[in-house]
């Protein structure tokens, strides 16, 4: 069952054999990209990694399917430091599913980290999952340093390459972030007509499209015109339909890593993985309702100060920006939205998530 929210919320080309050369970086670039311009997280140790209480088993309902048709595959990323995040999010989708069996996860890791895999299977004992690994050397020579840190990790740039990684006869896929929960059944957004589109993501296009490129980039004669021929508006990459056989024809995976490579030689955006793909896609979307993503609200990605809701209906809330909900609840200085997340929350020990 959906949310509804009323209450107003604050405002919220030369270069392809320097492409085809930046994708396969030295030995040497590469360590210098690792120690002089952007910071990697360290590796998790067992005491880093959280402990998570078992959750209930969710069962289909009579009107589901059977077949391989029927299942609905969802990828996210994975790794120590989001953990949390990741669990409460797959406790929200399992819970407000008609279908949860159905529902089949494909995790993203960078490091091996045995003591994450094992928390994914003993706190979902019946969770239908697969791991896969990314390797974090394809985007080495690509990662621009951008305004947050956590935007600098390889893992946040695994969405580019899930038709490359995950199985061809994946058709169709949802791409999720660690930090929303869903409530609503995943079915519906899953069931969304992609048309002949590669895409589906909700659409803002009363957001400032120019605030997310700098001056450099609108002041040259050639890539301002890059969206000439669309109407771009600004979508969040953090919930994304995706039509994986369109993604692999079209190429998508090199257009957006081409950006990638403008970016390292003419800094033309600030943040990470988002600017790429608006620069391949924005205007060229599905739309989907907005009430699948109601993203901002982690705050901006420089104070994560608290936000309100949208108003009308919600079906998936997403702490985009500094502020997770986690850190903020333990803390003890929570923002509202913040207690909508803590029911999700598997933590143990948890002094404000839901006891069963």
């Amino acid at each position: 069952m959906a949310f509804f929210w009323s209450f107003s919320s604050v405002p919220l080309l030369g270069l392809l054999s320097l492409f085809l050369t930046t994708l396969q970086p030295s030995a040497a670039a590469a360590a210098h990209l690792t120690t002089t311009s952007i910071r990697f997280r360290k590796p998790s140790t067992t005491a880093d990694v959280p402990v998570f209480r078992e959750a209930p088993a969710f069962r289909n309902g009579e009107t589901c399917g059977i077949s391989t048709l029927d299942r609905i595959h969802v990828a996210m990323t994975l790794d120590a430091s989001y953990l949390r995040g990741t669990m409460a999010a797959v406790l929200s989708i399992l819970q407000h599913s008609t279908c949860p069996e159905n529902v089949v996860f494909h995790f993203l890791y960078v490091r091996n980290e045995p003591q994450v895999f094992s928390s994914i299977k003993s706190t979902f004992p019946y969770l239908n999952f697969k791991t896969y690994r990314f390797d974090a050397t394809r985007v080495l020579g690509l990662i621009s340093k951008s305004i947050r840190q956590a935007l600098d990790q390889p893992l946040n740039y695994a969405r580019t390459y899930l038709a490359d990684i995950l199985p061809a006869n994946i058709k169709r896929l949802i791409y999720l972030d660690s930090d929303l929960v869903m409530v609503d059944d995943i079915a519906k957004l899953w069931g969304f007509d992609l048309n002949d589109k590669v895409l589906a993501a909700p659409e803002y296009c009363r957001a400032n499209f120019t605030n997310y490129f700098t001056d450099a980039f609108w002041s040259d004669p050639v890539l301002s015109r890059t969206f000439e021929m669309r109407k771009p508006c600004y979508f969040n990459t953090g919930v994304m339909v995706v039509d994986m056989d369109k993604w692999r024809k079209g190429k998508y995976t090199r257009k957006v890593e081409y950006w990638m490579v403008v970016q390292k030689q003419k800094r033309i955006y600030h943040l990470g993985s988002l600017p790429p793909f608006l620069l391949v896609l924005a205007g060229n979307i599905k739309p989907v309702n907005h009430r699948w993503n109601q993203h901002g609200l982690g705050g901006d990605n420089i104070e994560g100060k608290c936000r309100s809701l949208h108003p009308g209906p919600i079906s998936l809330l997403h702490w985009s920006g500094k502020g997770k909900p986690w850190l903020r609840l333990d803390s003890r200085k929570p923002c509202n939205v913040d207690h909508l997340w803590a029911p999700y929350d598997l933590y143990r020990p948890s002094t404000h998530s839901f006891e069963e």
